[in-house]
C-alpha cells in the first residue's frame, strides 16, 4: 500500500467496523430470539439456513479481536450494541449480562487506547417486536428510544461518537420492499411505513441522548451512487427514481426535514396519516454524518408498477458480492453530501470495503485484491479532502469474516480470516498492509 497516515490530516482517524450479530455469537450470554433467527430458520431464506448462533463467537474472544485492531494502529473501533442481547423481549426486563458484556467492551477498547464509535442498532430486531409488527408499527420509535436510554446510562460517558441506526434503506427497504434481509417482505405499504419509522426512531434516539448529555450524535447512511445505463430520458428518470429510495430519502428526512418528491409519487399514499408532523424530530441537527459506501448501480426503465426500474449489469471489475467496483461513487458521494445535506459537519467514511476469494495458504491469505480495492478508495478520500470536504474518518469493514446476513459464512469481507470451525484468526495481507501504512515512520 502506498499510502499511509501522513497522507492524510493528523486528526484524521482510522478504525474498523464491525457488528454485534454478525460476530458476536447470539446464543451467548441470554440474548433474546431475533427475526434474523425467524428469517434464516425459513427454508431458503440464507444460504445453508445459517444463523449467527455462534458467528465469530466474538462474546468471550473479544480481548483477542481488540488486540487485533489496536495491532495494526487502528485509533477507533466502530461496533453495535445488540438490542436482543440487552432486552430479550425488546422491552421490560433487561438482561444484566448483555449490558455487562458491552460495559467490559467499552473499558476493553479504551484500555487499547480505541476511540469507541457505537452504533444501537444494526439489524437484529428482537422478534417479540416483529411479532408487534416491527418497523411497521409507530411504536417502534419509542420502544427504540427506552432501550437506548438503557444501554446509554450505562455506556453513554465512554462513547467517542453514537449514532442510532446503520444503513436505515437496508432497514426498510431491502428488507420490507426487496424482501433480501429479515422480515422478508415484499410490500410497499410495509416499506413506506417502516422507511419513516427507522427515520422516526432515530430521531426519538437522538433525542433520549440529547436528554441524557451527550454529545458527537450522528446518523449512518448506505450510498449507492446511481447511473442511467443508457443516456435516454427513461434511464435518466429511473436513475433518479433509484437515488431517490435509496440515498437522497434517508438523507434528506435527517438534514432537510423533507422527503423527496419524485419518491413520494410513488410512497406518499402507503405513509402513514400525519407523517409530516414527524419531520421536526427526525431532522433534529447532528454533530456528524456517516458514509457506508461500497458500489454504483447501472439502472434502467422496466415495466410493472413504480418504482418501474431494474438493475443492469455494468462493465466494470466486480467483488464476490458481484459488485462493482467503482471509488469514484465515494468521492462523488463525500462531495455530494457536503454539499447538499451536511456543510462544515463531520463526514466519516463509516464502512467500505469488499468480499472476496479469501483462502488460507500456509497460514496466510493473500487479498491483494482487497489492498487494491481499500487504497483506490482512500485515494478517494484524498480527493474530497483536497476539495475541501470536511472528512474525519475511515473505516474498513470489516475487521472479521462474519456472518454476512442471507449469504451465510459465504461472503468474507475481513482484514481477518476465520476458520469458522475452528474460530481461529489469521490476519489477512491486507491487515499486514495497512498496519505498515498506519505505523510506518511512527516511534
Amino acid at each position: 500500500m502506498q499510502l499511509s497516515r501522513k497522507d492524510f490530516p493528523k486528526d484524521f482517524l482510522f478504525g474498523a467496523a464491525t457488528s454485534s450479530y454478525q460476530i458476536e455469537g447470539h446464543g451467548f450470554g441470554g440474548a433474546g430470539r431475533t427475526h434474523w433467527d425467524d428469517f434464516a430458520a425459513t427454508p431458503g431464506n440464507v444460504v445453508r439456513g445459517e444463523n449467527g448462533a455462534i458467528a465469530c463467537d466474538h462474546y468471550h474472544r473479544y480481548p483477542e479481536d481488540l488486540d487485533l485492531v489496536a495491532g495494526a494502529g487502528f485509533d477507533a473501533y466502530r461496533f453495535s450494541v445488540s438490542w436482543a442481547r440487552v432486552l430479550p423481549e425488546g422491552r421490560g426486563a433487561v438482561n444484566a449480562e448483555g449490558l455487562d458484556f458491552y460495559d467490559r467492551l467499552t473499558d476493553a477498547m479504551l484500555e487499547r487506547g480505541l476511540k469507541p464509535f457505537a452504533t444501537l442498532y444494526h439489524w437484529e430486531l428482537p422478534s417479540p417486536l416483529a411479532d408487534l409488527g416491527g418497523w411497521r408499527n409507530r411504536d417502534i420509535a419509542q420502544w427504540f428510544g427506552d432501550f437506548t436510554e438503557i444501554v446509554m446510562r450505562r455506556i453513554g460517558d465512554r462513547m467517542d461518537t453514537v449514532a442510532p441506526i446503520n444503513e436505515p434503506w437496508c432497514v426498510a427497504w431491502l428488507s420490507h420492499f426487496l424482501g433480501a434481509h429479515a422480515p422478508g417482505l415484499r410490500d410497499i405499504r410495509a416499506a413506506a411505513r417502516a422507511m419513516h419509522h427507522v427515520l422516526l426512531a432515530h430521531g426519538r434516539a437522538i433525542e433520549v441522548m440529547r436528554g441524557l448529555g451527550m454529545g458527537n450524535l450522528g446518523g449512518v447512511f448506505n450510498l449507492e451512487w446511481a447511473h442511467p445505463a443508457e443516456d435516454t430520458e427513461a434511464h435518466h428518470h429511473a436513475a433518479a427514481v433509484y437515488d431517490g429510495i435509496y440515498n437522497r430519502w434517508f438523507m434528506g428526512g435527517v438534514f432537510k426535514g423533507q422527503y423527496p418528491q419524485i419518491v413520494l409519487d410513488g410512497l406518499e399514499p402507503h405513509l402513514p396519516a400525519g407523517w409530516q408532523d414527524d419531520m421536526a424530530l427526525i431532522s433534529q441537527p447532528l454533530d456528524w454524518c456517516g458514509i457506508n459506501y461500497y458500489t454504483r448501480k447501472l439502472l434502467a426503465p422496466a415495466p410493472g408498477p413504480w418504482p418501474a426500474l431494474q438493475e443492469v449489469p455494468g462493465s466494470l471489475p466486480k467483488t464476490f458480492m458481484d459488485w462493482e467496483i467503482y471509488p469514484e461513487g465515494l468521492l462523488q458521494f463525500l462531495s455530494r453530501t457536503a454539499e447538499d445535506y451536511t456543510g462544515d459537519l463531520p463526514i466519516y467514511v463509516t464502512e467500505n470495503g469488499m468480499a472476496g476469494h479469501d483462502d488460507l495458504f500456509g497460514g496466510t491469505v493473500p487479498d491483494d485484491h482487497r489492498i487494491a480495492y481499500l487504497e483506490a478508495h482512500l485515494a478517494d478520500v484524498r480527493r474530497a479532502l483536497a476539495r475541501g470536504v470536511p472528512v474525519k474518518g475511515y473505516f474498513v469493514w470489516s475487521l472479521l469474516d462474519n456472518y454476512e446476513w442471507s449469504f451465510g459464512y459465504d461472503k468474507r469481507f475481513g482484514i481477518v480470516h476465520v476458520d469458522f470451525d475452528t474460530l481461529v484468526r489469521t490476519p489477512k495481507a491486507s491487515y499486514d498492509a495497512l498496519k505498515l501504512a498506519l505505523t510506518r515512520g511512527q516511534a
